[in-house]
């Protein structure tokens, strides 16, 4: 006659006396388990009986070669481990067996993901502001320039003058994404009136190129330089502070000619402006190219300013410009305005270092609520643990249920943080945030709060990762628990 395993299908060959004296129950010789032979005993071998263990291979219950004791029944056998869907489902039932303690949890986790989009929110506008404005009211997306003219053409300005009309101007115009370019001229002198004499750094540009970066441009009082006015000129409200004139007021200018004399031409001043850069509004004055060269008695222009449709195109068209330029002929330099926003960057890094302490204050209240959590709930649940090691499960199961508890507060407190902070984000916006005139500027601004993928993202992975550091010592604290003591702490 022939039986087999339950547990682990073994087949096993059996004798009637044997099993009437074990009461039909027998020991399986190879997983140990003790099972009713009789329920799956068959007269004749199986189809797979080449596998059979025969007669004395395969002690039975009460048999001459077995000295371990019988048990009644079949031993209970409990998993050691639980899989991964088992664990998730199971921390999360632990969780929901605290309402409070979790609620209090996830308050933490998503109080401190609100903070954080907030905050980075608002730098993170301040930083596009900042960039847009330096780009459309000053630099461009990119400069097509002489090679060397950024650094040595103050001392030789003239040396680095690019033509009027080039076959190549025209083929930057029709590249994609190109909105405009325009020619400018720059230079420094003096500018005059009545008894004051101030020194300026001025720009001769065409107002009928410059109207889509016009728009970008803060005009304290005044109007922008219209297509056909040769004598008006936008003066930084700094510049107009000291030489104490206003909209309508004339102003004489005089400059270094390109021949080395000096020369002088009278504008009226249409607007005031001012720009993110305080230093630059002091010193700063525009007026029409036409008007320009007629003061240096120069042709041509300093640089081609190019703006583009948008702004995270601009290495591209770099590199595009490069390669288009490299083939005219003509020496060209084609600098992208990342390249010339020193101001820009400083500012960048004051905020940005500002941030990591931010994002270090957050994730360590988030760290510090999610331990205390956990402990407190070790403590409580000290008893059940112990039960859990006693019956068979493995102290790395046990870690791991944790580990599990403090992911699960994780991704639920970052998914509720974003949500009311996305939203939070979105009506601040709409209201905003009445700012005073920061360090550099003389105006206020009002402000308001950029929420990006990015930041969404970093917010997700600060609530996640540190949640999951979190729970690391309480995990181990329970995983490490004497299942005696454990046992007798619920006593």
């Amino acid at each position: 006659m022939h039986t087999r395993c339950p547990f682990c299908q073994q087949l096993h060959a059996v004798r009637a006396e044997d099993l009437r004296a074990a009461g039909g129950r027998a020991r399986c010789s190879r997983c140990g388990a003790v099972f009713d032979a009789l329920a799956g005993l068959a007269e004749g071998p199986p189809a797979d009986a080449g596998r059979c263990v025969q007669g004395s291979t395969t002690p039975l219950a009460g048999g001459a070669d077995d000295s371990r004791p019988l048990t009644p029944r079949a031993p209970l056998t409990p998993p050691r481990t639980l899989p991964l869907p088992s664990t998730l489902r199971l921390a999360l039932r632990n969780l929901a067996r605290q309402p409070r303690r979790t609620a209090l949890a996830l308050s933490a986790i998503g109080f401190g993901v609100i903070a954080f989009l907030l905050a980075g929110g608002f730098i993170e506008w301040i930083f596009w502001a900042m960039r847009e404005a330096t780009i459309a009211a000053q630099l461009g997306h990119a400069q097509v320039v002489r090679p060397g003219y950024h650094k040595r053409g103050v001392s030789d300005p003239f040396a680095y003058l690019l033509p009027e009309a080039s076959p190549a101007l025209a083929a930057l115009q029709g590249m994609p994404g190109v909105r405009t370019l325009a020619p400018r001229l720059a230079f420094a002198g003096l500018a005059s009136t009545g008894e004051t004499t101030i020194s300026f750094l001025g720009e001769g540009v065409d107002p009928a190129r410059e109207q889509a970066m016009a728009e970008h441009l803060h005009l304290v009082a005044g109007e922008p330089l219209a297509p056909g006015d040769e004598q008006g000129l936008l003066v930084g409200q700094g510049l107009a502070r000291t030489l104490g004139v206003g909209v309508g007021d004339p102003l004489v200018l005089l400059a270094n000619t390109r021949s080395g004399g000096m020369n002088a031409v009278e504008g009226r001043i249409r607007a005031l402006f001012y720009t993110a850069n305080k230093a630059f509004d002091d010193a700063a004055l525009r007026l029409p190219l036409g008007l320009a060269r007629t003061l240096l008695q120069a042709e041509g222009a300093h640089v081609w300013v190019v703006l583009l449709s948008d702004t995270d195109e601009t290495d591209r068209f770099v590199s595009a410009a490069g390669a288009a330029l490299a083939g005219s002929g003509e020496s060209f330099e084609v600098i992208p305005w990342h390249a010339l926003a020193d101001f820009y960057h400083k500012t960048v890094r004051l905020f940005s270092a500002q941030m990591d302490v931010v994002r270090f204050v957050i994730g360590l209240i988030i760290v510090l609520s999610i331990s205390n959590v956990l402990i407190m709930s070790v403590l409580d649940r000290t008893s059940e643990i112990g039960t859990l090691m006693a019956v068979g499960l493995r102290r790395r199961t046990v870690l791991r249920l944790f580990v599990a508890e403090g992911l699960g507060l994780g991704l639920i407190g970052a998914g509720l943080g974003l949500v009311l902070g996305y939203a939070l984000a979105l009506a601040i916006s709409v209201v905003g945030i009445p700012m005073p005139p920061p360090p550099g500027m003389d105006t206020g601004f009002t402000g308001q709060i950029r929420v990006t993928p990015e930041l969404l993202g970093e917010g997700l992975v600060l609530a996640v990762a540190t949640t999951l550091l979190a729970s690391l010592y309480p995990a181990w604290k329970a995983s490490r628990l004497e299942i005696v003591e454990a046992l007798r702490h619920g006593r």
